[in-house]
């Protein structure tokens, strides 16, 4: 039996804090927002959300966070969509009347034949999360950070474009205060306003400091800011990104980077299998 002493609250002490952050969410939520909303609930430090997963950019808490989820889907209590949002499958339920044991030993035993590796609290947890979905995000992971700054700076060239931005340019001159390019971004067709942007191949956790270095160099220049990086971000960089009377800057982290380029095809390649289903009772009815 493998004791865990990491800081890192195990994925079965998250599983009530993700239906509580979800009771607050009026029954739905991103996974950040769930991820937000779990780390305030438990008060986890910054030094605590820092840490990463492995060798990967993803931080131990969303990995065990994903298994919190996982968990609980497969138990009944959440569902979520293709879009990427879960929600609670009975606005009634009382995270105060579940049973963290009941729920983890039913979902394990419900998964004998299909098994990996998960911590919990007190042992060595064997059971199969999505493991392709962890594949897929982890390999892009690793070729993220082993890419040239130059050729990073491309992607998220590229990225912007894809999204509707136009007029993307990189400039990454050095002194320039971390600005490594600007676009144009539009809404509609209508509206548009110049927005610099800073894109961080980083392992660890962008920091309040760097947001507000950034934000300096943008200052004069524009009104919106975005900071995309392949790590994360600490909570006050998240808090001084939206900072009032502050130039707004938005935030885009690892993991929100290797979605955008699976739903924009850039990089990843999805394959659709046909599931067919045959159905017994429409015979019985001839």
């Amino acid at each position: 039996m493998t004791k865990d002493f990491s800081p890192v609250p195990t994925f079965d002490a998250m599983l009530l804090p993700t239906i509580k952050a979800l009771q607050i969410l009026d029954g739905s939520g991103t996974n950040e927002e769930i991820y937000e909303k779990v780390t305030q609930i438990l008060n986890l430090s910054d030094e605590v959300l820092e840490i990463l997963h492995g060798n990967s950019s993803r931080s131990e808490v969303e990995y065990r966070l994903g298994w919190s989820r996982t968990y609980l889907k497969k138990y009944g209590l959440l569902e979520n969509s293709a879009r990427g949002v879960w929600s609670l499958t009975s606005t009634s339920v009382n995270a105060n009347d579940l049973d963290i044991k009941e729920i983890v030993k039913v979902v394990r035993e419900s998964h004998k034949n299909n098994l990996t590796s998960v911590e919990t609290s007190d042992e060595i947890v064997d059971y199969p999360e999505t493991l392709e979905e962890i594949s897929w995000h982890q390999q892009l992971h690793n070729i993220l950070s082993t890419l040239e700054p130059s050729a990073f700076e491309r992607l998220t060239q590229r990225l912007l474009r894809e999204s509707g931005f136009i007029q993307v340019e990189v400039t990454g001159k050095s002194g320039d205060g971390g600005i490594d390019g600007v676009g144009i971004a539009r809404i509609n067709g209508f509206l548009s306003f110049h927005v610099l942007f800073q894109c961080k191949r980083y392992q660890k956790s962008v920091t309040s400091s760097q947001i507000r270095d950034f934000r300096g160099a943008m200052q004069g220049r524009t009104d919106k800011g975005l900071f995309l990086t392949t790590g994360t971000f600490t909570r006050n960089a998240i808090k001084e990104a939206t900072r009032d009377g502050a130039p707004p800057i938005d935030l885009i982290d690892g993991e929100e980077l290797v979605q955008r380029l699976k739903d924009l095809g850039l990089g990843v390649k999805i394959e659709m299998i046909e599931s067919v289903e045959v159905d017994a009772n429409w015979f019985k009815k001839l």
